[in-house]
């Protein structure tokens, strides 16, 4: 559950909701702790949005008119913001700590599965899907990958 603030008496609680073959968001408008409106989107495997819930919160927000115009749009643009800085932290320690396996180990194969158990443990259940070929792939095209994972946060 996340919870936006967009003044003092007003909030959007959005909620991820398993389903029986997929899953939804749900957003819902109080105003004064009272519950006002509510919307769902229902999706099959992922959304592609740039932060978690964007879609839902843009359908309720325009249901109920409770931003206009450029009050939205900046109010989506600063969550979105907020959600890049979010993730650019995360995956700078991610990255940091996947470093350590150039010193800890000696072989391209044990530097590449240090760094890929730490992505994976970093990452916890937040949704990396690896590619579905990853064991098969070549250990120079594996830390090509991971050492970009590398570049882009460090």
């Amino acid at each position: 559950m996340t919870t936006f603030e967009i003044n003092d008496t007003t909030r959007i609680v959005c909620e991820h909701v398993n389903t029986r073959t997929a899953f939804k968001h749900v957003a819902k408008l109080y105003v004064n702790r009272e519950l006002q409106a509510e919307t769902k989107i229902c999706y099959l495997n992922r959304t592609w949005e740039s932060f978690e819930f964007e879609s839902v919160l843009s359908k309720l927000i325009d249901k109920t008119g409770i931003l206009k115009g450029e009050e939205k749009a900046e109010f989506l643009e600063n969550r979105g913001r907020l959600e890049k800085e979010k993730v650019d932290q995360q995956f700078g320690a991610i990255s940091s700590i996947m470093k350590i396996g150039e010193v800890l180990s000696e072989t391209r194969k044990d530097k590449n599965d240090w760094k890929t158990r730490m992505l994976k443990a970093g990452l916890g259940n937040s949704g990396l899907i690896m590619p579905e070929d990853w064991e098969q792939l070549p250990e120079e095209e594996k830390e090509k990958r991971l050492n970009n994972i590398i570049k882009a946060f460090a």
